[in-house]
């Protein structure tokens, strides 16, 4: 079952479907549950008191292909050594690109090296569309107090290919390290880029 409730009543409330606007930095973040790919049930809320990322993700998009040649895996190794929760989110629904069962999904997490605390699986939208996640791979970033601190593109360099990075700057490493150091988050939204959410219609 997937639920969206607001994170700081998370026991008590019922099933909410926050609008895009509703997903504002500064603010506090909407606790869902999913399933993982191993079958158990993750709520965003068990890891209050931790910086959370929420990253999008579609196997079959060229950009997430790029981006596992190498960069997200340096940058989810960077993020769990400083203490932070990973969660990787695929709401592909049935039949769409990049759509995996239980199985499949651990098995391509293994074959990419990839460390995600949960890789969540999302076939009915519910939390994707909660989040107004447009593009795979779409990052979030959550802090401690459960206040959306970042939202946007994982750099600034917005190509399918791994030659185009050039020296990018990695928006979701800047963040956590200033998040971490007490400080603002200098560059807090961006214009995420890549393969469209394959939804539901």
């Amino acid at each position: 079952m997937h639920r969206l409730i607001p994170f700081a009543a998370a026991a008590v409330a019922a099933l909410a479907l926050p609008a895009a606007a509703e997903q504002t930095n500064g603010q506090k973040a909407t606790d869902f549950k999913l399933t993982d790919a191993s079958g158990k049930t993750v709520q965003l809320s068990d890891f209050k008191g931790k910086t959370v990322v929420l990253e999008w993700n579609n196997p079959g998009c060229p950009f997430v292909q790029r981006h596992y040649e190498g960069n997200m895996q340096k940058t989810q190794a960077a993020a769990r050594a400083g203490g932070v929760v990973w969660l990787t989110i695929n709401s592909g629904a049935p039949g769409k690109q990049g759509y995996m069962q239980g199985a499949e999904a651990q098995k391509w997490v293994a074959d990419k090296k990839a460390s995600p605390a949960h890789y969540l699986l999302d076939p009915k939208g519910v939390v994707g569309k909660g989040y107004a996640a447009k593009t795979t791979p779409h990052l979030y970033i959550i802090d401690g107090a459960g206040t959306l601190r970042f939202q946007g593109g994982i750099d600034d360099k917005p190509a399918a290919r791994v030659e185009e990075m050039g020296s990018a700057r990695n928006h979701v490493l800047a963040a956590l390290n200033e998040i971490k150091a007490g400080k603002p988050v200098s560059v807090a939204q961006t214009t995420p880029y890549g393969c469209s959410v394959k939804y539901a219609e």
